[in-house]
Parts: structure tokens; sequence; C-alpha cells
């Protein structure tokens, strides 16, 4: 059997340290935090871009039945070396698609550099900052979403 393209990238290690990030910055937003990671896509796939296949996931997880339209996914395709951040209508009316956009490129920086745990974190973190700027957690919040990587 062919070993998984994904454990070149990661360990198991690396997908419970995700989590528990997502998990730890949930802790501070509304928001909902989101990573998604896959070796390859479908052949049927094939002529989609990287921001298809991400929406596409996005609503395969449920992303967009979040109370407030607050879920945020990052959606790796690691055969393509190709990532995308996809946020769902409730956040982006606060914020702009620069700052994703900013993000997108120090994640790259970090992926380039062979970074891809760090690349990964670092974007959870600074979602999660600006989520809490916007979306402060509120007495009454629950955690709709699971904090497990989806790969």
């Amino acid at each position: 059997m062919k070993e998984r393209l994904i454990y070149e990238y990661f360990s198991d290690d690396d997908f419970l340290r995700i989590s528990n990030k997502v998990k730890e910055t949930e802790k501070l937003t509304a928001g909902e935090i989101r990573v998604s990671v896959k070796d390859e896509i479908h052949f049927s796939e094939k002529n989609k871009t990287v921001k298809e296949l991400a929406q596409k996931e996005f609503y395969k997880l449920g992303m967009n039945e979040t109370r407030d339209k607050t879920g945020i996914l990052i959606f790796i395709l690691l055969a393509d070396k190709k990532f995308y951040i996809l946020a769902d209508s409730g956040i982006n009316d606060k914020v702009e698609q620069t700052v994703w956009d900013e993000i997108r490129n120090e994640m790259q920086n970090q992926f380039k550099a062979g970074n891809y745990l760090d690349g990964i974190l670092y974007a959870i973190e600074e979602i999660g900052n600006i989520l809490a700027r916007f979306f402060p957690i509120k007495p009454d919040d629950t955690n709709e979403l699971s904090n497990k990587v989806v790969i």
C-alpha cells in the first residue's frame, strides 16, 4: 500500500498540536476554526480551483451552519502544494480579504521553508486574534464544530 503523502509533511503528534491550538484559540472567540488537509483530489475534481475545493469542503463539514456565520476553514491540498483560507459571510462582512491574504502570505513563507506545522499554527493564532476582536466569546457560546484536523 502506498504511504500517504500527508505523513511526509505531518506526524500524528502534529495533528494533535493543531487540534489543541484550535481548541485553545476558540476559547477567545465565538468563531469556529477548522483545518482540512488532503493528500490529493479525486480525478473528477482536477479542473476545480483550490477555492472551489475549499468551498466544497466548507459545506461538507457543515461550517456554513454556525450560529453567527463565523466559521473559517484552512484548506490544504498537499499534492498540488496549494491552500486556501475560506471565511463564512458573518466574518467577511467585517474582515477584509486583504487580512486573510497577509496570513496566507506568511503561511506560504513558512511552507516554502519546510515549516508546515509552524505555518498552520501561525495561521490559527492570527485568525484567532482577528476573530476575538470582531467576534468575542459569548456567555452562551458552545463549540459548534470539531477541533480535530480533517484528513
